[in-house]
């Protein structure tokens, strides 16, 4: 009778064992996923915090009064729920619009940028001739022959850049030149380069071939609006959004352009 009282005990222990590794399994898991909904939780928070943070921006940049926030670039700490967010409203306005520039604005820019001066001649005419209708390219002859040359089947859209990124693809924009580039241009500037917000290289290619400035027009200016959350618990949201501000007096005061993760 001892062997089966023996081998039901063995039996036992390794079941005891089973559950118990079992048990172990199931109590990580729990602790996993637990985990996980903390994590998601405070994603959520943190993004919840920082999508107000703009739309908080959007009415002080509107608000007149001592409510009111400049488009200066300066960092505006607010504190929304358990997040910190960090703000910052840059206006469009200072920047050159490429789909409205002509060539030799551009090319006066990359010279100011330090592009040597015929290499600036030649992408501020690829980038003119990619933005404008025809096979005629503004220096003569066809537009399309380089990228052929170069092996590219694509060549200039004859359509407006829909971005900075699609300027990427003019045959002589290399990254860095784009990086170089990105910080004095925009596709949303409608409202001309206005003197309050133009920075150095930009005053500087205008004066290069005795441009003015235009006059303030901030019923069609957009704005560069991004928001940093920042939970006790490290975690991180980076909210930006391009808005287009008409005034609270219009009967739409302001249009989202772009929206979404800086």
């Amino acid at each position: 009778m001892r062997q089966p009282r023996g081998f039901v005990l063995l039996v036992v222990l390794w079941s005891m064992a089973l559950l118990a590794l079992i048990g172990a399994r199931l109590t990580g898991n729990g602790r996993g996923e637990a985990q996980i909904a903390r994590n998601l939780l405070s994603a959520a928070i943190a993004e919840t915090a920082a999508d107000g943070a703009v739309r908080e921006a959007v009415f002080r940049v509107l608000a007149p009064g001592e409510g009111h926030w400049p488009a200066d670039g300066l960092a505006r700490v607010l504190r929304i729920g358990a997040a910190t967010v960090e703000t910052r409203v840059i206006s469009e306005s200072g920047k050159i619009n490429p789909n409205r520039a002509p060539a030799a604005l551009i090319a006066a820019l990359l010279r100011r940028l330090g592009t040597e001066p015929a290499m600036a001649e030649r992408v501020a005419v690829a980038m003119f001739d990619w933005r404008t209708p025809g096979r005629l390219s503004l220096a003569g002859g066809d537009k399309f022959a380089p990228y052929r040359a170069a092996g590219r089947n694509d060549g200039p859209s004859g359509q407006p850049f829909e971005s900075l990124d699609e300027i990427g693809l003019v045959r002589g924009v290399t990254p860095e030149l784009l990086a170089a580039l990105r910080p004095y241009l925009s596709v949303y500037n409608e409202s001309g380069i206005d003197a309050r917000f133009a920075a150095p290289a930009v005053r500087a290619a205008l004066a290069d071939l005795a441009i003015g400035f235009d006059a303030p027009d901030d019923g069609k200016m957009a704005v560069t609006i991004s928001a940093l959350a920042v939970l006790a618990d490290g975690t991180r949201v980076a909210r930006g959004a391009v808005i287009r501000l008409h005034g609270l007096g219009a009967p739409r005061p302001w249009q989202v352009l772009t929206w979404g993760t800086a």
